[in-house]
């Protein structure tokens, strides 16, 4: 099963994407867009997003600020996965912590998944 299959992703779904850089991994990228047969949309973006794949780093600034304001309109039952780089790695942002950031922001997380050398942290509105 490939990243976006593990996401839940399917055909023709639009995913907003923020915090790209030159450590996200083009391989997860690469296989959202195979699999939805999109391109990924950027933040100045207004159409509603079915997902939202989401690079963040310790110390990128307030997630759940970001998280609040910036996502972007969302679909009804649309998700916003953010991803972390995996334990031992710079940047890293353990589970308990996003789960607190996540309910600041009146989401919850739904699951945490590996995702090539990122953490998938699988947020939605209740």
């Amino acid at each position: 099963m490939g990243h976006a299959e593990t996401m839940g992703l399917t055909a023709g779904q639009a995913v907003r994407e923020f915090g790209a850089d030159d450590d996200t991994d083009d391989a997860i990228r690469d296989d959202i867009r195979l699999v939805t047969g999109r391109e990924l949309l950027d933040d100045a973006s207004e159409e509603a997003a079915d997902a939202v794949l989401w690079w963040w780093r310790e110390g990128d600034g307030d997630l759940t600020s970001e998280l609040r304001y910036e996502a972007g309109p969302l679909a009804e039952n649309g998700s916003i996965w953010v991803l972390t780089p995996r334990q031992g790695k710079p940047g890293h942002v353990p589970a308990p912590e996003m789960a607190e950031l996540a309910v600041d922001a009146g989401l919850r997380v739904r699951a945490v998944t590996p995702l090539g050398g990122w953490t998938g942290h699988h947020l939605y509105r209740p």
